[in-house]
């Protein structure tokens, strides 16, 4: 009886944990759909990219920190801390009236949403030790990531057409308020730690100083120019703090990041895919809604509900198919396959014609997306926290999720000027706007399937082949789950 009353309160923990992660990975997108009803409410210029670049900022730059400060300082500390923190910035985005308040408020809620997003990961992998509920558990998990973006396009539309934009940020308040309420119920209070925890505070200002600047060089850089002086001394400073962080870590007593956990193999090759896959990704969500709004007419609300094929898809992997695939293959083979799905649809995509219609040419391609995702996106997060021990699970989920937004970042820097330089070059040899702007689209399609197929081939070639068991239980064999 004890036994069936902790198994449904882990499961119980797993759907809480999601719910906060899934407040997060929407506010990525929902605002996007909203920022002409800002635009026109709060008189924004130019400055109205920061209402998406303030929250990219900070998110990016505090993941991998917000991570590591939950195995310092307590994983469910943090967790609340940080759902705290965000949904309070959620209500002065949501009373905001004025430009500055808004941008400042959205900055606050990255660093909110980068905590919740790092820690809840590493809960998971602790609640779950076992290697056929951890496949399950991270199946979830993984849903929620992978779909949240296209979710949030439709609740952007949905929820901007029926109130206003307000509410795209006064939603989070009940749900905030609820999974908070819950977590002190369900969540496993923090164990105690035998040392007072330190901070190397000299590695935590410099890699949060490096991940900003380059998150920041990323997200100007098609308006600022790639070569231009700023771009270009942005990075060379995001690396000169990245080299001084490293030169920091191999030194110092307490290391923010231990360097050895870049030597166990999965883990490194996992971030490699990862960001790889971001990418891809990232010309799935946002590529393929421009094509969808620009060339087919389609209104946002059309445009998430064309994404709905595909979350189903990702939902029935998420519920049990993912996690039986991973437990009979291992991680490599659904990896690969998923993959080259992904890379397929992606390629699918890059045949649209401008006159497309949804059922012959948008939803295959959806179709096959859903299928990849959803195989393809548990086998990552697994091999990104295989073989790490509970102390260092919080920096390990804090690493992933900093690949998987410099990825999906940088590679949506990259797609968005590959389909603008070919837009202006064919039009400017007098070729069709529509035209124009599909052949843009197909161009940058291509340059994800790439970034899809890349991905398969390295996790093929250096991710570590083994059995499933082995595969998932590495974290338990490092030093066995904690309370949590």
């Amino acid at each position: 009886m004890t036994i069936g009353v902790e198994d449904r309160r882990r499961w119980l923990s797993l759907y809480l944990l999601c719910a906060g992660v899934l407040m997060i990975v929407l506010d990525t997108t929902v605002v996007n759909v909203a920022l002409p009803s800002i635009r026109e409410d709060l008189h924004f210029g130019k400055s109205l990219i920061w209402v998406v670049n303030a929250y990219l900022l900070t998110f990016g730059g505090f993941l991998l920190l917000g991570g590591r400060l939950g195995d310092l300082f307590g994983q469910r500390r943090l967790f609340l801390l940080g759902l705290t923190l965000f949904s309070i910035a959620s209500l002065a985005c949501g009373m905001a009236h004025s430009q500055p308040l808004l941008i400042a408020a959205r900055a606050v809620q990255g660093v909110g949403g980068a905590v919740v997003d790092a820690v809840a990961l590493s809960l998971i992998m602790n609640l779950f030790s076992e290697p056929g509920e951890r496949a399950q558990a991270m199946g979830i998990f993984g849903f929620v990531c992978a779909s949240g973006g296209s979710i949030g396009v439709l609740a952007g539309g949905f929820l901007t057409g029926t109130l206003n934009w307000h509410w795209i940020f006064l939603v989070n308040l009940p749900i905030g308020a609820i999974v908070f309420a819950l977590s002190l119920l369900l969540l496993a209070p923090d164990p105690i730690r035998p040392a007072a925890a330190r901070l190397d505070v000299a590695g935590a200002v410099t890699v949060t100083a490096s991940s900003m600047l380059a998150v920041y060089a990323i997200v100007n850089g098609n308006e600022a120019g790639w070569t231009s002086p700023q771009t270009v001394a942005l990075l060379a400073g995001a690396a000169l703090l990245l080299a001084l962080f490293l030169g920091i870590e191999a030194r110092v007593q307490h290391p923010l990041m231990p360097l050895s956990m870049f030597r166990l193999r999965n883990v490194a090759t996992a971030n490699v895919v990862g960001v790889l896959w971001a990418a891809a990704m990232f010309a799935w969500f946002f590529i393929s809604a421009l094509y969808m709004q620009l060339v087919l007419g389609y209104s946002a609300l059309q445009v998430g509900l064309a994404y709905l094929p595909a979350n189903l898809i990702m939902a029935a992997f998420s519920l049990g198919l993912s996690a039986r695939l991973v437990m009979r293959f291992g991680l490599r083979l659904p990896l690969l396959a998923g993959l080259l799905l992904a890379a397929a649809g992606l390629a699918l995509f890059a045949q649209a014609p401008p006159d497309g219609r949804f059922v012959t040419d948008v939803l295959p391609a959806m179709v096959l997306l859903g299928v990849g995702a959803g195989m393809g996106f548990n086998p990552v997060l697994l091999a990104a926290m295989s073989d790490v021990s509970p102390g260092e699970s919080g920096l390990a989920s804090g690493i992933i999720n900093t690949s998987f937004m410099m990825g999906g970042a940088l590679g949506l820097a990259v797609l968005a000027s590959l389909a603008a330089a070919r837009t202006d070059g064919l039009l400017a040899v007098g070729a069709a706007p529509i035209a124009a702007l599909t052949s843009g689209y197909h161009a940058a399609f291509a340059c994800g399937a790439a970034f899809a197929a890349a991905a398969s081939l390295v996790g093929a070639v250096l991710l570590r082949a083994g059995r499933p068991e082995a595969d998932l239980g590495g974290a338990q064999a490092a030093g066995g789950p904690h309370g949590g």
